[in-house]
């Protein structure tokens, strides 16, 4: 006001005007201290698979061992679900009511998989099919792990983010490795394809992916495939 009446303007009357003077936001002004909204993060699905026939048990259903009271199947679903995955998927097949009623009451989806007999890969396909439009990739996670923790899902997820979903990202122990194994979108096409009882190692190899191996210890690398590993584990089998 004082130049526009053709006064002088000094070096005090600046001082004085002080930073609220000199730095008051006008709205009509862009503002650019305001920060910038953070970029999305990029969403994973955990597709938990747990429709196999535990066979090797010679008649109990694995998953339905109790760890510490409380199924193997639900307790692995709960460390999902306690991760920074988008959703949960779970393939069920031999006994799907049992297993449904394991996990009542969890926020996840069911992808039965009437195919469970014909190997891994009717359950890889029966779970990929359910994965959210919007979902980057996919954790393959298997059910009879029960040392994985949500916070080494988050490490894979991590680790996942940080590749922008382009790499396979695998857990691994002391440089061998395990599962769970996160499959970026672009392997879906491919696994639709998959034959038999077999996985996505393969198509990982054939694509040349870039992987990366994110060190979780032995979680990576303890399944319960045996009565004997199974209560080695802390497993109690149920009829």
């Amino acid at each position: 006001d004082r130049l526009i009446a053709g006064l002088d303007v000094t070096a005090k009357d600046i001082a004085g005007m002080g930073v609220g003077g000199l730095l008051m936001e006008i709205p009509t002004r862009p503002q650019p201290r305001e920060p910038l909204p953070a970029r999305a993060e990029l969403k994973v699905d955990v597709v938990l698979l747990a429709a196999g026939r535990s066979s090797r048990m010679g008649g109990p259903n694995k998953l339905l061992a109790l760890f510490d009271g409380k199924p193997l199947v639900r307790r692995t679903a709960e460390r999902a679900l306690g991760s920074k995955a988008s959703g949960i998927i779970v393939v069920t097949g031999h006994q799907r009511e049992r297993v449904h009623a394991a996990l009542s009451g969890l926020d996840v989806t069911f992808a039965d998989n009437p195919d469970f007999t014909e190997g891994l890969s009717s359950s890889l396909k029966a779970g990929i099919a359910r994965v959210a439009g919007d979902a980057a990739g996919a954790m393959i996670m298997l059910g009879d792990m029960p040392g994985v923790s949500s916070a080494d899902l988050d490490r894979l997820i991590d680790a996942f983010r940080k590749s922008e979903g382009r790499s396979v990202v695998r857990a691994s122990h002391e440089g061998k490795r395990g599962n769970p194994v996160l499959l970026p979108r672009s392997l879906f096409a491919a696994i639709a394809h998959l034959e038999g009882d077999t996985g996505a190692r393969h198509l990982v190899e054939a694509e040349g992916f870039d992987v990366v191996d994110v060190e979780i210890g032995k979680a990576a690398s303890i399944d319960v495939d045996t009565r004997e590993a199974l209560e080695g584990a802390g497993g109690v089998l149920q009829d």
